[in-house]
């Protein structure tokens, strides 16, 4: 509920606040005085666009500031401001109660704070959400408009109707995106068929030259070496003579050595160091074996990789030709080797999702038509708990139109198909009847009133004055007033066109709806303000620096001045005191009943 609002600067308002209660709330004032301001500082903290030409002329801003409690709330309304508060990193008062501000520059700038931290303006809307409903005259109009009536219906039918339209939406949304899916696998069916012949071409290159993974890399190393064969031989040989004083080709005959090597200079070397009886010149006799064995080893390796050199004169041609199949493959599919192979895993998951086949398509069309079907029995059941709802609601709506002085008035509420037409985006055949899948069903619901007894019901927009739609909303307000969430309903003026006997019957109404709801007025009718609970004035006061209106909560003795002057202006006579001192003991007498 509301708890408390401060307003600064605000249109005619200077600086005011005012404090609300449970029950009903009343707000009166002279035409002019500012009563349209309070009600314009709950739609700012409610995150409507603000309007630099609602500052106070000669501010430099204006400033709303609002106070919510969440203590007699619904469960769900706490749970989503509980949320709200811990995303933007609100922090509840010390009491529990929630601060809002809303301020509102005079260069059109505006600001929004919740719980002492800086939020978006739409942050607000969602606080003020599940807590405040404001209703005015321009919601009225709303009213006239189809989907606001179906959105009510839809309200009034509860949670079974809700979740047979959340049923509806997902199916709905499941039937869009197979239909989606078909349609755009029939029109790309050619180019999917060329995409496959495009991959299936080039998988057979890859296929057919069989890369290895690094083998680019490899062939290069090979090419290289088989470019410095004899360069490679000639140094492998030369060692080895260094070594043996003979190549193993002279050792495989009898060919004399043409020289010593280095390893029968090193063993004669050893023999005549061992042979000698000096013990210092004898102990260096280990090492030349050491190196002996070295060199034998060394001498071994050489006769190795000259027996690995290739003795094919066409190997090197062989490798070459082997690089020239690979650089065709990355020259076209990708930089090197392995880019070449992982191009060629993408392409096979390509193919193994691609599927431009009949079946394919036979199967995704009986796809979509399950998917209709399900639709179009969750649409059918929609439907018919919309139409048992329709009923109920027109004949609740016309029974408080009874109490609102118009009895003879009656309210029919209809929920027919949309027929698709020729060109319709989302034609579903229910029942056997075309209708048009709209994302809140397929049913159309109109409000019709037949103001008196025998006229013809008409649509709203067409049949019901101001005065009369007034009262339909407030009725339909009544109605939806157990479904609703919302702890505190603000209506602007939702009397206006109305007096006599409507008038003390809408006063009625509100006392009524305040039992469940906190209810806040702004009225100018003497016969509603007396059912309030707490009755609130704006007083406007013509000063040098202009027109300054303020907000004060009436006394009981106060309270029967003002509505004197609502009555017929008569201030503070008898005659008007007495009048208002009567209707506020008949409004008492009618609370308390």
């Amino acid at each position: 509920m509301l708890a408390e609002i401060r307003i600064d600067g605000l249109g005619v308002i200077s600086q005011a606040s005012a404090q609300f209660h449970e029950g009903l709330t009343v707000l009166t004032g002279e035409t002019g005085a500012g009563k349209t301001m309070v009600v314009t500082s709950l739609h700012l903290l409610s995150g409507a666009r603000a309007d630099a030409g609602r500052v106070r002329l000669g501010a430099d801003r204006a400033v709303v500031e609002g106070r919510f409690s969440t203590a007699n709330s619904a469960p769900k309304a706490t749970a989503e401001v509980d949320r709200l508060l811990e995303s933007t990193g609100a922090e509840r008062d010390e009491d529990g109660t929630i601060i809002a501000v809303r301020t509102v520059s005079a260069d059109g700038r505006s600001r929004a704070h919740l719980g002492g931290r800086s939020v978006p303006a739409g942050a607000l809307s969602e606080l003020t959400g599940p807590l405040l409903t404001v209703h005015g005259q321009n919601d009225q109009l709303r009213l006239q408009r189809p989907d606001q009536q179906r959105a009510a219906l839809d309200e009034f039918g509860g949670a079974a109707l809700g979740s047979l339209l959340d049923k509806y939406r997902t199916l709905r949304s499941h039937w869009l995106e197979a239909r989606e899916e078909l349609d755009e696998r029939t029109r790309s069916s050619r180019e999917l068929a060329q995409e496959v012949d495009r991959l299936e071409f080039a998988l057979n290159e890859i296929d057919a030259v069989a890369p290895q993974a690094g083998e680019d890399a490899a062939i290069v190393a090979d090419v290289r070496r088989l470019s410095d064969l004899d360069s490679l031989r000639s140094a492998a040989v030369g060692a080895q003579v260094a070594l043996l004083g003979a190549t193993a080709a002279d050792m495989d005959t009898d060919a004399a050595p043409d020289a010593a090597g280095a390893l029968d200079l090193l063993g004669e070397a050893r023999a005549r160091i061992e042979s000698s009886d000096d013990e210092s010149l004898t102990a260096l006799a280990p090492r030349l074996a050491e190196a002996i064995t070295v060199l034998t080893d060394v001498s071994s390796d050489l006769t190795g990789y000259l027996a690995d050199l290739p003795s094919d004169p066409g190997a090197l041609d062989a490798l070459l030709g082997r690089q020239a199949e690979l650089k065709t493959l990355t020259r076209k599919y990708a930089a090197d080797v392995d880019g070449v192979l992982e191009w060629a895993a993408q392409a096979r998951d390509r193919l193994v999702r691609i599927d431009v086949s009949a079946d394919a398509l036979a199967a995704l069309a009986t796809r979509v038509d399950e998917a209709a079907a399900a639709l179009a029995e969750a649409a059918l059941a929609l439907s018919k708990a919309r139409a048992k709802a329709a009923m109920k609601l027109g004949k609740a709506v016309t029974a408080e139109l009874a109490g609102l002085a118009m009895g003879k008035a009656r309210l029919e509420v209809s929920s027919q198909p949309i027929v698709a037409g020729p060109q319709d985006s989302a034609p579903l055949t229910v029942d056997g009847r075309q209708v048009h899948a709209g994302s809140a069903g397929v049913d159309e619901v109109e409000f019709r009133l037949a103001a008196h007894s025998g006229s013809a019901a008409l649509p709203i927009s067409k049949s019901a004055s101001g005065g009369e739609l007034s009262r339909v909303m407030l009725a339909l307000e009544v109605v939806l007033a157990g479904a609703q969430s919302s702890a505190t309903m603000v209506f602007d003026e939702v009397d206006a066109g109305v007096g006599g006997r409507a008038a003390v019957e809408i006063g009625r109404r509100l006392a009524r709806l305040a039992r469940t709801h906190q209810v806040i007025v702004v009225t100018h009718l003497p016969q509603v303000a007396a059912f309030a609970d707490t009755h609130l004035v704006v007083d406007k006061v013509d000063g040098r620096k202009g027109a300054d209106s303020g907000v004060r909560t009436l006394t009981d003795d106060q309270r029967v001045a003002e509505l004197a002057r609502m009555l017929a202006g008569l201030g503070d006579t008898e005659t008007g005191r007495a009048h208002a001192e009567e209707l506020l003991a008949t409004a008492s007498a009618e609370r308390s009943s």
